[in-house]
């Protein structure tokens, strides 16, 4: 799939509709208050409202402000990352080079993890949801002797993935250990406010009270709600004690996902490359699981504060949840064209990840999103477009250019010459009219790499090259295989991500 690199635009309507069938009636039933946006790069398209907040008269606005709870982790691991940037955070080290009181211990000896870890949820530290959503509001004495007392892991450290909200809570702690100021105020300084997220903050104590929604549980399929109070905000609150909007929540989802973009938002706030480490998977994740929602995945993962879907059809979506007593969130976008769906409600049974992730599901679907936007590199189109000539002019190999000196080793020319006879014949000849090369390029899994047809009469010439890096890039690889007319793989190959990639030439 080729084309300009125009912006993706989805048409209202289709947001709108995609809204419709993530927060569908099942979900409407599971909280008195819910809200589900879509938003493009940064910009809300579309905003379904569900409910009353406050079980009250008043009525759930696209300003209603809910608790956000875990979705909080990618706002500390960003600070986090901003702080490593300038020195004063080795993610590296091991946290005991910040907090030499912590001790944690594995088959009865005490281990050394790092923040790398921690961050990416493999520091060996067990799952603990269960237990962190209660004790959310501990002092930092109460959990700092915890720590000193010696903290169990469950699995060797490095080895597999856990969430552990008390493992990503040290870095909170490293925070305030290498600034001097409380973890909250740090965020706030290093992301909110040089994003504009006013709408966002750390306690409850800020807001009007008619904006926030208060929390509620059902135990009857939301028959009947009992109102459950905020859990405090202490020692583990820079995991998971946030509030915020949809409209802040869609800021900051394209301040994170514009740094795969040739014009990052904002990149003295944090570094682009320091981005796409938070979205980058670090912490292997078993696919198909319960938490993917049965979507067809060819690999997840943990990065830093967020998760990492590769999804078969349209390759990487960024995701992260938010749950506690009485709020369920969620927040997801697709990275190659900056659209994204955010869910709130006020009950923990709400399932804002699966309504989240039905309504990005359907827009990128009904909207035929590719899977990646790839630019690549002017010499690999230059040599696809001169092999491209070489072929149907009828060159021999030994006359190809941009070849690597071991390409006609590997396989001699009068061999590639042979090969490639056999199969003009076999397609009948090359067309003598071919579509344009652009129209003709199928897929580029790299910006090394391309595949393209040419137009035989009876079938096409289906033709792969792979250029080495160098200094002055060469053709390390370079194939042709025959298929039926208009066929993009070859036998036994599963199409995947990259035969929907956008792939961007250069002009002329």
């Amino acid at each position: 799939m080729t084309g300009e690199d125009a912006g993706f635009l989805v048409p209202e309507e289709t947001a709108a509709e995609a809204l419709r069938h993530g927060l569908d009636e099942r979900a409407r039933r599971a909280a008195p208050a819910a809200i589900a946006a879509v938003a493009e790069r940064g910009s809300v398209r579309a905003v379904l409202t569900h409910g009353h907040p406050l079980v009250d008269e008043a009525p759930t606005t696209r300003d209603t402000v809910f608790r956000i709870a875990s979705m909080s982790k990618s706002f500390l691991a960003a600070t986090v990352l901003s702080l490593r940037d300038r020195g004063l955070l080795d993610l590296h080290a091991p946290i005991r080079t910040y907090l030499p009181e912590v001790r944690l211990r594995h088959r009865g000896a005490d281990v050394e993890v790092t923040g790398d870890l921690l961050l990416s949820n493999r520091s060996g530290l067990g799952e603990d949801n269960a237990w962190v959503d209660r004790h959310l509001g501990a002092s930092r004495a109460e959990i700092a002797a915890l720590f000193a007392g010696g903290v169990r892991l469950a699995a060797a450290p490095g080895t597999v993935y856990q969430y552990s909200n008390l493992g990503q809570s040290l870095l909170g702690r490293a925070v305030e250990a290498v600034t001097g100021w409380a973890v909250e105020d740090v965020i706030r300084e290093a992301v909110l406010e040089p994003l504009g997220l006013r709408r966002t903050a750390a306690a409850s104590d800020g807001y009007a009270p008619e904006v926030l929604a208060g929390g509620f549980r059902t135990f009857d399929d939301g028959a009947t709600f009992r109102p459950e109070p905020f859990v405090g905000s202490g020692a583990l609150g820079c995991i998971g004690s946030m509030f915020s909007t949809v409209d802040d929540i869609a800021t900051w989802m394209w301040f994170l996902g514009s740094a795969f973009t040739d014009d990052p938002v904002a990149p003295d706030v944090l570094a682009p490359a320091s981005r796409r480490e938070l979205q980058q998977a670090r912490t292997p994740i078993p696919v198909p699981s319960t938490m993917f929602d049965g979507r067809d995945l060819a690999g997840a993962g943990y990065g830093y504060g967020l998760f990492i879907e590769d999804d078969r059809r349209f390759g990487r979506v960024v995701q992260h949840s938010g749950g506690l007593p009485g709020f369920s969130a969620h927040m997801r976008w697709h990275a190659a064209t900056g659209v994204g769906v955010v869910a709130f409600g006020n009950s923990d049974e709400f399932g804002a990840r699966r309504i989240a992730g039905a309504a990005l599901q359907q827009l990128l679907e009904r909207t035929d999103a590719p899977s990646a936007v790839l630019h690549p590199w002017e010499e690999t189109v230059a040599a696809a477009r001169a092999l491209d000539v070489a072929l149907q002019s009828g060159r021999p190999a030994a006359e190809y250019p941009f070849l690597a000196d071991h390409v006609l080793d590997d396989i001699p020319a009068d061999v590639r010459d042979a090969r490639l006879a056999t199969q003009i014949e076999e397609i009948g000849g090359f067309c003598a009219e071919q579509e344009p090369f652009g129209d003709r390029v199928v897929s580029a899994a790299t910006e090394a790499e391309m595949r393209w047809r040419i137009a035989g009469r009876r079938g096409d010439l289906l033709v792969d090259v792979r250029l080495v890096g160098l200094p002055e890039p060469r053709v390390q690889g370079v194939s042709a295989a025959v298929v039926a007319p208009g066929q993009t793989l070859l036998e036994g190959e599963r199409a995947g991500a990259a035969e929907r990639h956008r792939i961007v030439l250069p002009s002329g």
